[in-house]
């Protein structure tokens, strides 16, 4: 991974950026098996939360599969991946307002179709995908987990677009995921998750009961809040 330290700006998004095109060069093919966390940091010359990051990222793109005990592998090559947004140009507070603005226009209405529409199994999925994210304690873990959650509401609306555009945006949908690390440093992380947790479990129990104007009053509020955050924390 030559001159990966010369990329100061995102040495994650740098190990994304080496893997995706060795992945689209063919260099790793479907099935191939990553090195290991302590290799990659090793050759990369960066820490553990590093790799893990960028390994969450290339996960939720699509291009690889981490498997419990086993490792990590490549699962599709780039080429056959739905086209993701760049993190690296999502930069300033009007590109990270502008991204909330597109998701108000189509998740609002995601939720209520998803009160309508879910099934049983997909509220269970729902309920899993929410359990994971109050549970994550890292960033990483939690952006994977959020946008887990936020996906198992496009899937329950039962209609494949709503699912294929927020898995176009992937973590980038997340303003968190562009925050400098000097304004995370002043934030009391726990109190923010614990407020985002809870303002998913609104969105989470009007589905559950079906209701259709809940469920979007619901989503509308958690973007604006989201959108409030961000605005504070730039």
């Amino acid at each position: 991974m030559p001159g990966l330290l010369g990329r100061p700006r995102n040495l994650a998004q740098a190990l994304v950026d080496d893997f995706s095109r060795r992945i689209g060069e063919g260099a790793l093919k479907p099935g191939d098996k990553l090195p290991s966390e302590v290799e990659l940091m090793e050759a990369g010359g960066v820490s553990r939360s590093v790799v893990r990051e960028a390994l969450s990222r290339l996960q939720v793109a699509g291009l690889v599969e981490t498997r419990r005990g086993i490792g990590t592998f490549v699962l599709n090559a780039l080429g056959s991946a739905t086209p993701r947004l760049d993190p690296s140009t999502v930069v300033t507070l009007q590109d990270v307002t502008a991204i909330l603005d597109v998701r108000m226009s189509f998740e609002v209405e995601a939720a209520g179709l998803a009160a309508l529409r879910r099934t049983e199994v997909q509220l269970a999925d729902m309920a899993r995908a929410l359990e994971r994210f109050e549970r994550a304690s890292d960033t990483g873990s939690s952006l994977v987990s959020d946008f887990q959650f936020h996906l198992q509401i496009a899937n329950a609306t039962n209609n494949r677009y709503f699912v294929e555009i927020v898995t176009h945006f992937g973590t980038s949908m997340f303003p968190r995921a562009r925050l400098n690390t000097v304004t995370i440093a002043r934030l009391d992380r726990q109190q923010a998750h614990s407020r985002l947790v809870g303002e998913h479990e609104h969105i989470y129990n009007a589905i559950a009961r079906q209701d259709f104007e809940a469920s979007r009053a619901a989503m509308r509020v958690h973007l604006a809040n989201s959108r409030a955050r961000v605005i504070k924390s730039y």
